[in-house]
Order: C-alpha cells, then sequence, then structure tokens
C-alpha cells in the first residue's frame, strides 16, 4: 500500500519524470490505491490520476503502460489518455506520430484479436480498442486511409477469430457514422464518410455473404447479422433486395433459437423501409407470406 506522502511523490514523478523513463509499475501502484475500496489513500489517487490526465504528454506513454502493466485499470487508463489525445489533439499532432498512433492500435487489435484465448479474456480491453481505432477512424478515414475497408476485409478471410472482432468494428463504425455522429463531426466529414461507407459496401456485403453462407462458429455468426442490421438502415436496395439475403434470413437463421432474434431484428429494418418503388412490392410480399410461413412452422396453433 502507498503511504499519502508516496502517492503525492508518485504523482509528481509520473507527471515530470525529469529524463527517466516512465515508471509503469508507480503507475499501477497508484492505480490499485485509487480502485481500492478500503484504501485510505484512495481519493488522493483518484485525484492524481486526474492530475496525470490531464498532463499534456501522457498520452505519450500509452504504449508502455498498455505493453506493460499488470493492472487491468492502469491499461483503460492508458487507452483513455490515447483516446482523449486522438479526439482533442489529433489535427495538431505531427504526421508521423499520427501514423505512429495508428499503425500501434492497428497492431494491438491484431495481436489481441487473433488469438482466441487472449480475446476471450481480454474481451473487454478488445472492446475498448476497438473504440479507440474507431477514434482514429473518424479522424482519419477515408482521406488519410482509404485502404481500411479493403485491409479489413482480406484479413477477415485469414481467420474467423480476426473475423469475428473486425464485424464488430464495421458495426461500431456503422453505428458512429450513421447513429451517433450528429453532435460530434461536422456535416461534411459525416457526408464524406457515409459516401466512402456506400462506395466500398460491395466489398462487406460479399463478406457477411461468404460468412452466413460457410461459418459454422455460432458467435460469428450472430456478430455478423448484428452488423448486418445496423447497415439495413442505409445500404443500396440492390444488396438487399436483388440478392439472396431475404432467403437466407427466412430459411436458413430465423428457425433456429440462437439466431431468430438477431435475423428478427434485420427481417424488422428490412420490413420497416418506406417509400420504395413499386418494383420490391413483389419481395415485400413474398418476405411477409414467408415469414408468416415460418412462424407457424415454429408455432403450434395453440401456443
Amino acid at each position: 500500500m502507498v503511504s499519502s506522502m508516496g502517492i503525492e511523490a508518485a504523482a509528481q514523478k509520473l507527471i515530470n519524470p525529469n529524463g527517466e523513463e516512465f515508471d509503469v509499475s508507480l503507475l499501477d501502484d497508484v492505480v490499485t490505491a485509487a480502485y481500492s475500496p478500503s484504501d485510505p489513500n484512495r481519493a488522493m489517487a483518484n485525484k492524481a490520476l486526474m492530475a496525470l490526465q490531464e498532463a499534456p504528454d501522457v498520452w505519450t506513454k500509452a504504449d508502455a503502460i498498455l505493453e506493460r502493466s499488470q493492472n487491468p485499470q492502469s491499461r483503460f487508463f492508458g487507452l483513455q489518455v490515447l483516446d482523449d489525445a486522438i479526439r482533442t489533439r489529433w489535427k495538431v499532432l505531427p504526421a508521423e506520430q499520427r501514423e505512429g498512433i495508428k499503425n500501434y492500435v492497428v497492431g494491438k487489435v491484431i495481436q489481441v484479436s487473433s488469438d482466441e484465448g487472449l480475446a476471450t479474456t481480454e474481451k473487454v480491453f478488445l472492446s475498448k480498442l476497438n473504440l479507440t481505432l474507431v477514434q482514429i477512424l473518424k479522424q482519419e478515414w477515408p482521406h488519410n486511409w482509404p485502404s481500411f475497408i479493403p485491409d479489413l476485409v482480406g484479413s477477415s478471410k485469414t481467420s474467423e477469430v480476426l473475423c469475428e472482432n473486425n464485424m464488430h468494428i464495421l458495426k461500431l463504425l456503422s453505428e458512429e457514422i450513421f447513429d451517433f455522429s450528429r453532435d460530434q463531426m461536422v456535416t461534411q466529414k459525416v457526408k464524406k464518410m457515409k459516401e466512402s461507407l456506400n462506395s466500398e459496401f460491395a466489398a462487406i456485403y460479399h463478406l457477411c455473404e461468404f460468412i452466413l453462407e460457410n461459418s459454422q462458429r455460432p458467435s460469428l455468426l450472430k456478430v455478423t447479422l448484428q452488423t448486418l442490421q445496423r447497415f439495413l438502415t442505409w445500404i443500396p436496395l440492390g444488396f438487399i433486395f436483388q440478392t439472396s439475403l431475404v432467403d437466407t434470413l427466412l430459411n436458413k437463421f430465423f428457425p433456429e433459437p440462437m439466431f431468430r432474434t438477431d435475423t428478427l431484428d434485420c427481417l424488422t429494418e428490412i420490413g420497416s423501409l418506406a417509400d420504395l418503388e413499386p418494383e420490391y412490392d413483389p419481395v415485400f410480399r413474398k418476405l411477409f407470406s414467408g415469414f408468416l410461413a415460418r412462424l407457424g412452422n415454429i408455432f403450434s396453433p395453440e401456443t
């Protein structure tokens, strides 16, 4: 346990290392005190962390924290200061620093999500890493990172574990652009990102189609259905009505209890589409009649 005087000294050393290497183990001690309800120095440790988070260069220590910390909460602290820098300082950072942050975060995401055991034990950490990556995408894609979608689709075909996390990233990206962007990004930026996602959606759709047709991994199938549901409100209609998507949802996934809720969400999105051309009326009739037939197979007349 760190003493009160020790907390003050530790905070000063972390904020002003005076040319020495950043002491990650010292940060772990402060974080442990801050998150321990029984530690008498908890309030002081929290104050020290707040001061450290406001230090202008602390984000440059994020990689050291993420690589060497033995405390999960310290690693979350490292991600938080990195997120803050991406959101508030990105445009004033030198190009080589921006590229360094981007490459580090991408490499870390791939490292964790490529190992099934690691992806499972570090699930919460990986989720936060994904959010950090999406923060970078909101700054860099598509103008400075035009290869992101092709790279992500290509890597998805190398490993189902990696592919599963890539689906989570696509779901987050769609949510950020189409659901949560109104108050966070300027209209022109949102418009450009929407146009890019639309123009590259063929590759994303074919990846989803490949997964739904070939994968036997339930968790990958579920997140693919969830990701697809986020897409259905904005993708070009041809991907919905001129492909086998509706048939696959109705006949392959809706009958399966494990996938029924996510599939129903997808079908609801499709059924809610409005102001469509009359040419799609036969598809809607087929959708509703097929849905009722499947319901009849699932539930007995007494239900």
